[in-house]
């Protein structure tokens, strides 16, 4: 099992030219941008798994459209925000090297969402996104506290697609909410491998987000990294010594009753801990099925649209999985089954794991010359 794991691992890790398309879908973005007399001065800046370091090969990219570089955080009005986003949308029309828009003015935050012609890459375009991007560095940080913590992360996004319950719009979980239920695993396990994340920022990290941007960051930034390297450095600290099989079996099984347990409980990675919701002021009145609090921006519930019937389909999903990895741990066989990888990945990336031929440097030189052929007719520089 754990040789299977590491193998999904090695085919759902981004390559090199991943990164690369990445940097050129940025810089198109920011030309973009940069075309726009209103727009001049506002820089293009990625978050999300990206800027985490949490993205999967095929994984899309959140980007921000920022006017507070180097300056006082200010916040722009919906008016504002919606005038942008359509002004940026008419300069990439205008250049190309992108095939689909769609505009979602109505959404908490209006996004653009947009598809890259450089490998069909989906980007959701976001304006003063300071927040998000905040978040996900914290997730680099709390990466850096052990090496699992990010394979459970790649895991559990693709074992979620497989299982069609990564998908917020649907009523489904968000990998943001994914990423915090692996936190949370790893503080419930024993003995935890993470701390609570109140040790890490004690206050609500969104309420320091003011004043001027650099010192925010910068505060932020060296709090965190005070308290993580302290956690890191406790040698009375006991070592959870488990096995990546190990940890992600156990993640199943411990959200397998989910749908029962979420009448009662929600999940808080600010404390590290289960909690009672009658006994919550934050979260009450309960309006939502499941609680999974953003421990950055208490008490916003990042699983507000999971409903009642999907939950139980998700536990369902979580349930079996646990079932079938358990009896492949017994069964070398059944480790490499088709159908039990099924379970675990998506589509394409059961072809690859099928594929006993597979090169991934021949595949990364291939990418490439495809990559700087589409390149050629996008209209982005060479250079990065």
């Amino acid at each position: 099992m754990e040789n299977t794991l590491r193998e999904i691992l090695r085919v759902i890790e981004p390559l090199p030219t991943d990164r690369q398309t990445r940097c050129l879908i940025l810089q198109e973005l920011q030309e973009a941008v940069r075309s726009v007399q209103s727009l001049r001065g506002a820089t293009v800046e990625p978050f999300g798994s990206y800027l985490s370091e949490l993205f999967t090969r095929w994984g899309d990219l959140d980007v921000s459209i920022e006017f507070s570089k180097g300056s006082y955080i200010s916040s722009y009005g919906k008016k504002r925000t919606l005038d942008v986003l359509r002004d940026v949308m008419r300069a990439m029309r205008q250049r190309g090297g992108w095939n689909t828009y769609e505009f979602i003015p109505t959404a908490r935050v209006p996004i653009l969402m947009v598809k890259s012609n450089l490998e069909n890459i989906p980007c959701d375009i976001s304006v003063n996104n300071l927040k998000g991007q905040m978040k996900s560095k914290l997730f680099l940080w709390i990466s850096e506290i052990d090496p699992r913590f990010r394979d459970m992360v790649l895991l559990v996004k693709e074992w979620a697609k497989a299982q069609n319950i990564n998908d917020s719009k649907s009523g489904t979980f968000s990998s943001y909410s994914l990423t915090l239920l692996v936190v949370f695993h790893f503080q419930t396990c024993v003995p935890a491998i993470l701390p609570p994340l109140k040790d890490i920022y004690p206050v609500n990290l969104m309420n320091d987000l003011k004043g001027w941007r650099d010192d925010a960051e910068k505060h932020i930034e060296k709090t965190c990294s005070d308290n993580i390297r302290r956690f890191k450095l406790n040698i009375f600290r006991p070592r959870n010594e488990s096995s990546l099989s190990e940890l992600f079996i156990s993640f199943l099984g411990k959200f397998s009753d989910i749908f029962r347990k979420a009448v009662g409980v929600g999940i808080c990675t600010y404390s590290g801990k289960w909690e009672a919701i009658v006994s919550n002021m934050r979260w009450l009145p309960k309006t939502y099925c499941l609680m999974v609090e953003d421990p950055f921006d208490r008490p916003e519930n990042t699983a507000r649209g999971v409903g009642r019937g999907d939950l139980k389909r998700i536990s369902e999903a979580f349930e079996m999985s646990r079932d079938r990895l358990i009896s492949a741990r017994y069964n070398s066989y059944l480790a490499i089954e088709s159908s039990l990888l099924a379970t675990l990945v998506q589509p394409h990336t059961l072809r690859l794991l099928r594929n006993p031929g597979f090169n991934f440097q021949r595949h990364e030189a291939t990418h490439r010359l495809r990559f700087m052929g589409e390149s050629s007719h996008s209209g982005t520089p060479r250079g990065l």
